[in-house]
């Protein structure tokens, strides 16, 4: 399975903000020839209605630690936001989150490559 870069907290982090925008591999961009290895060339995904969520799990692992929704931040340009709850990062280790869209009709949609999450222990 494909990672982004892996993104490195500590226990008891609630931030970075992470901003996120999803694009439909499968459809070009205006003015853009679809090229399916580079997103550049990929068209937005409309988030007018719908939901985000970063599901998280510890890497080998099957077990959703935690559920966020996310924040349409620009519904029209695919764009999205995390801040995690205080209760997200509560031990160190890899993780991995995934990305899972749900339309306003129900339909269900999830981003193929994981976000990587590498946390350390805090000093208190």
């Amino acid at each position: 399975m494909a990672y982004s870069d892996t993104i490195k907290l500590v226990v008891g982090d609630t931030l970075p903000e992470l901003q996120f925008t999803l694009k439909d591999s499968n459809t070009a961009a205006s003015g853009q020839t679809l090229d399916p290895e580079n997103s550049d060339t990929w068209a937005v995904v409309n988030l007018t209605g719908d939901t985000v969520k970063l599901r998280i799990r510890e890497v080998g692992k099957t077990t959703v630690l935690s559920t966020i929704t996310a924040t349409v931040t620009n519904a029209s340009a695919g764009e999205c936001s995390i801040i995690f709850p205080t209760d997200t990062w509560t031990a160190a280790g890899t993780f991995e989150g995934e990305l899972e869209m749900t339309t306003s009709a129900g339909k269900i949609q999830t981003v193929q490559d994981f976000v990587k999450f590498k946390v350390r222990d805090d000093f208190d």
